[in-house]
């Protein structure tokens, strides 16, 4: 015979059915602020980015070139769009695709930063911010250290270079359609909503062009008629500047950003999105959308990892888990990462982002449906996806850049294979996933570690290898030498303590001959820890001072007052003092406080 349901299982049915949607929804907002949060970088920075790269002595260098590809990409959010900066220099002959190969490679690196921020997001928990962290920064370190073996083996003998010059001759390479928009058919009526970009402004000033310096990026007008508008632009610029004619209206976009629509006596529309019409700045357009979408973007986040923890549960979780990270049946197990690296490529190539793949597979990562050693392989595929998107995007180039595109597509895919056949197919040599759980170990103990982490690696570092490069070589290899020779020095040491430090001196063999602060992030720490304590101790006095002047005397809270300022000494030495920011608790031994930020346990006894 069959149960009847009760009400409340019906109700408990129709709540989990209802969560799918919901989770789509959710998907498509995140996916939404993610290229909004671009348009916002491109606003904010897109012009000083087309500045980096107006300087060819800069980009002479290869180390420059690397830091130039880096920081334009962070500032503008958009590997594509540096891509496509590069490709018109190297096809008017501003660039050599030798130069333009380390900036691709800078490319690859500043692209990682948008799944390192979001998994920021998740630091309201440890353990899922210690796996989220990992499962972000293995796209960094498979960067790097490909960056550290492929750059100077290209300086050295440019084989990426003359790889990808064999592979245009033989192929023969003709134009073709343009690339299948897939994602973007659905989120671009959104998008489009909100602000519409002209990119071509950033790529005319990479391209040293003067009069496009006091062009906004934003679209302010869309044309009636082509013929109308050709005309109006011949009647604007065929005297001082006719070339403009020539490069920027033979590329069809359907918006111009025009100062004076009627300088011909033709009536333009103002474009359909929420900037179309505004009188502010590229910066402050910018920095608003740029709030909006970290907003939206965060609040996505969030709900997407308790709707996913809510789903998850029980033998579900333990049935997806099993499926996604158990390797095929012996003798075939070794052919399951390659199965993930083919997943990622393909997921990505129909969402045109490796950003937006990888964005969404951190929190993922985070709850442990995906563990990091499928991650890995899954963000490999990502990288190969994204290249073959730009090469479909390449063969609809128009004629007189179609070589010049296809060319640094190929570099690009080249960089990407090569450093997979590096650091994938001998387990021993996947370095990234060890490096990437050091950093999440680190991270989940110092939260602030992931900050100084992005800092570093994407703004202070790259900053620093550019200003030693404006300043010569000379200087450069004079700072960089002795650092790198430090670097190595200390790896090495490391390295041997961890598996053999019978084979070191005995000094070497820990670091505690050196002042603490030099090998240990734990005086760093108490000093932050000190500072927010105090911080927020201020604020809470003042707020108690405020509550003093308002509330009259009664012989009970006179009572309460006096309890409170028996244990006001003793609270106030453990620097936590009624504090809404940091908690502490009990200690696990004499002299060692373990803190808790927000609910979450950090505790200063554990050795580094």
């Amino acid at each position: 015979h069959t149960t009847a349901l009760s009400p409340g299982k019906i109700k408990q049915r129709l709540i989990n059915l209802s969560k799918f949607p919901l989770l789509f929804i959710l998907l498509f907002l995140f996916i939404c602020s993610l290229d909004t949060l671009s348009s916002a970088f491109q606003l904010a920075g897109g012009k000083v980015a087309g500045d980096i790269f107006q300087d060819n002595v800069v980009l002479s260098n290869p180390v420059a070139g690397l830091v130039v590809g880096i920081l334009v990409t962070v500032l503008v959010q958009s590997s594509s769009t540096s891509t496509s900066i590069v490709v018109s220099l190297v096809a008017s002959g501003l660039l050599k695709v030798k130069l333009a190969v380390p900036v691709i490679m800078g490319t690859n690196i500043g692209t990682s930063v948008t799944n390192t921020i979001v998994a920021m997001m998740q630091a309201a928990e440890r353990n899922e911010f210690q796996r989220a962290f990992a499962g972000a920064t293995v796209h960094d370190c498979f960067n790097w250290l490909s960056v550290l073996v492929l750059l100077p083996l290209e300086v050295a003998s440019g084989v990426i270079t003359h790889l990808s010059q064999w592979l245009v001759s033989v192929f023969r390479l003709q134009p073709g359609e343009e690339a299948p928009e897939l994602l973007k058919v659905i989120t671009e009526p959104v998008t489009k909503l909100i602000i519409q970009l002209d990119k071509c402004v950033i790529t005319g000033i990479a391209m040293g062009d003067e009069v496009l310096r006091n062009r906004s990026l934003v679209k302010q007008w869309c044309r009636a008629d082509t013929a109308l508008v050709m005309t109006m632009w011949v009647c604007s610029f065929a005297v001082t500047h006719y070339y403009l004619f020539n490069i920027y209206l033979y590329m069809k976009m359907k918006f111009r950003t025009i100062k004076h629509p009627k300088v011909c006596g033709i009536r333009l529309f103002a474009g359909r999105h929420l900037f179309a019409s505004t009188e502010l700045s590229d910066l402050t357009v910018g920095l608003i959308l740029l709030a909006a979408s970290l907003a939206v973007l965060c609040t996505c986040l969030l709900l997407l990892v308790k709707l996913l923890n809510s789903l998850l549960q029980g033998q579900m979780a333990k049935v997806i888990h099993k499926v996604i990270n158990t390797d095929l049946p012996h003798p075939f197990g070794w052919l399951s990462g390659y199965i993930a690296m083919s997943v990622g490529a393909g997921v990505t190539f129909v969402v045109q982002s490796s950003s937006v793949f990888t964005s969404a597979m951190t929190p993922l990562v985070g709850i442990g449906v995906i563990s990091l050693e499928r991650a890995y392989p899954l963000t490999l595929g990502s990288n190969i996806g994204t290249t073959a998107t730009a090469l479909l995007a390449a063969l609809a180039s128009p004629g007189n850049k179609i070589v010049a595109s296809i060319q640094i597509a190929l570099c690009h895919l080249l960089f990407n294979v090569f450093g997979i056949l590096l650091w994938y197919p001998v387990p021993f040599m996947r370095l990234p996933i060890r490096m990437a759980y050091v950093l999440g170990e680190r991270t989940a103990k110092y939260r602030w570690f992931a900050i100084l982490y992005l800092l570093l690696c994407f703004l202070l570092l790259p900053s620093l290898v550019l200003g030693l490069s404006l300043a010569g070589w000379q200087v450069m290899a004079g700072v960089g030498g002795p650092f790198l020779g430090i670097t190595l020095f200390i790896a090495v040491v490391n390295t041997m303590q961890a598996h053999s430090p019978r084979h070191l001196p005995t000094k070497l063999r820990t670091w505690d001959f050196l002042p603490k602060w030099m090998h240990s992030l734990k005086p760093l720490d108490r000093l932050i820890t000190k500072a927010t304590v105090c911080c927020s101790f201020t604020c809470e006095a003042g707020q108690n001072e405020e509550k003093e002047d308002e509330e009259p005397i009664s012989p009970h809270a006179t009572s309460v007052r006096t309890q409170d300022e028996s244990g006001s000494s003793q609270r106030k030495e453990q620097l936590a003092y009624n504090n809404p920011v940091l908690d502490c608790l009990e200690e696990i031994r004499p002299g060692v406080p373990v803190f808790k930020l927000k609910g979450l346990e950090r505790c200063n006894s554990t050795p580094l």
